[in-house]
């Protein structure tokens, strides 16, 4: 993942912020310095365009996440684990940094660096589970399985934004439903599913 410098950082931080409240046209080069505290000539000087900004941040978003969700499972070999936490990393981090939440549920569908988020360690979490016997499904069904997890997974992100559901609540439900859809045994399901949740790790 490409590293920001400390004013890279902060006009990313107010991107983020501004994408996830008005949306990825609404933003002017005015706007976005206002938010950062920075000079409009800092901006120009490090934003090519806003549409060039956007894919940035979805970019840096979606391989930071990967790399942090990586990082946490590096002590789980169970395929269904590592799947119900995965699932509840990104409720519990919906709840703890509601903007970084507001932006995946908002352009996560739309935006193919946010689509590989979600798909790049579920593939070979989800082909494991299948080869070991875990889960099932066929192979071939592999792209709808992964549709039906990020999918549900954003509802229970919306269900915490919205304050409808605790993190943990959304969390349990949201994992405990996904490994019963793949074929996991109800009591297995929700064991897992009620595991104690790690910290996310950091990348430091």
């Amino acid at each position: 993942m490409e590293s920001l410098n400390p004013v890279q950082r902060r006009i990313h931080q107010a991107a983020l912020r501004l994408f996830a409240e008005r949306g990825a046209i609404d933003v002017s080069i005015s706007d976005l310095a206002v938010e950062a505290g920075v000079a409009r000539g800092t901006i120009y000087s490090n934003v090519k365009s806003m549409e060039q900004l956007f894919e940035a941040v979805a970019a840096h978003l979606s391989a930071e996440m990967h790399e942090r969700v990586s990082k946490s499972f590096e002590t789980l070999a169970h395929p269904a684990h590592r799947l119900a936490n995965g699932i509840r990393f990104f409720i519990r981090r919906t709840h703890e940094e509601p903007q970084w939440g507001t932006f995946i549920h908002r352009f996560a569908m739309s935006n193919s660096s946010l689509r590989e988020m979600f798909a790049s360690q579920a593939t070979k979490d989800l082909l494991e589970g299948l080869a070991s016997g875990c889960y099932s499904f066929r192979e071939e069904q592999l792209l709808s399985v992964i549709t039906l997890i990020s999918s549900t997974v954003l509802g229970a992100m919306f269900l915490v934004l919205e304050g409808h559901k605790t993190w943990r609540d959304a969390g349990t439900d949201t994992a405990e439903f996904v490994l019963r859809a793949l074929g996991v045994p109800a009591l297995e399901a929700g064991r897992l599913a009620t595991e104690e949740l790690p910290a996310l790790r950091t990348l430091d």
